[in-house]
């Protein structure tokens, strides 16, 4: 996106949060913008006055129709998609054993296989510019599996991992991939967004249970300020050589760091144990 001075976003989950920020920031630089949510009329006022360069339209990225029709009415109305941010997700909170299927199957088709879909709806248009990036916002989760967060973890990591091949496809065709992976932020996630089943097994109250309690009582009261990350999305776009992971928050940077420095110690104090497993050379 470095060369292009007026570029085209894609922005899914806009309605609050993340993706709303990001939004108004996109459109009072001066830049074009389609914005989505479930419903549309929730989005309907940040094109206000500026329809000529600001497309809202509903999408819900479970549905395969809605994905296609959405992909096809930003290339006819700006004829390139520049960025495009997969922000539609949600968290759901249980124990493992605890959770429920409906719930789990609802939250992987949201953030996992609704983000994939959607990716490779846009891709072809991304590779015929030879030019893109994709923002893919997962979370601290897609490196640390928390207490209670198991399922939510498992969606997160999975975006990383695909994110990671599609890097590796992608790159070389000029498009970029960087998964935003933020800590506690101010939105609607740990408040009216979030999905929880309640903890009922006494062996699981003083880890997931104790979780799901705090997090349910600290919303509204974190530390990450959504515009600020909104800010930061910006700049990544803006760098000749983007990183693949931006961590945002100080809580999230020392929880990610302090885990993949953990990791690392723990694999390289098992190298004999690993290295053994190789057929013997001669």
């Amino acid at each position: 996106m470095t060369q292009n001075t007026n570029p085209v976003w894609l922005i899914t989950g806009c309605s609050t949060g993340f993706g709303r920020e990001l939004a108004k920031l996109v459109v009072a630089r001066g830049w074009r913008a389609v914005i989505t949510a479930r419903d549309r009329a929730k989005v309907a006022d940040l094109a206000r006055g500026v329809e000529d360069r600001v497309l809202p339209l509903s999408l819900d990225v479970t549905e395969t129709g809605p994905i296609t029709d959405c992909v096809r009415a930003a290339t006819e109305k700006f004829g390139r998609i520049d960025v495009l941010v997969n922000n539609a997700g949600y968290g759901y909170q249980s124990s493992i054993e605890e959770g429920e299927e409906d719930k789990i199957r609802a939250q992987f088709d949201a953030n996992v296989f609704g983000l994939f879909a959607l990716t490779r709806a846009v891709l072809p248009v991304m590779r015929a510019q030879k030019a893109g990036h994709i923002l893919n916002i997962t979370s601290v989760a897609g490196f640390v599996g928390f207490p209670a967060s198991g399922y939510y973890a498992a969606t997160k990591h999975a975006v990383e991992g695909f994110s990671d091949s599609l890097a590796a496809e992608a790159g070389p065709l000029g498009i970029r991939v960087t998964c935003i992976e933020p800590g506690p932020f101010r939105t609607d996630w740990a408040g009216r967004s979030l999905v929880q089943t309640p903890n009922a097994i006494p062996d699981y109250a003083d880890t997931a249970g104790a979780r799901l309690k705090a997090t349910s009582e600290k919303s509204g009261t974190q530390i990450g300020d959504p515009v600020r990350a909104g800010e930061a999305m910006i700049r990544v776009t803006e760098m000749e050589d983007p990183p693949r992971h931006l961590v945002l928050g100080a809580w999230g940077y020392d929880a990610v760091t302090n885990r993949l420095k953990q990791a690392l110690a723990e694999i390289e104090a098992s190298r004999e144990i690993s290295l053994g497993a190789d057929y013997p050379q001669a």
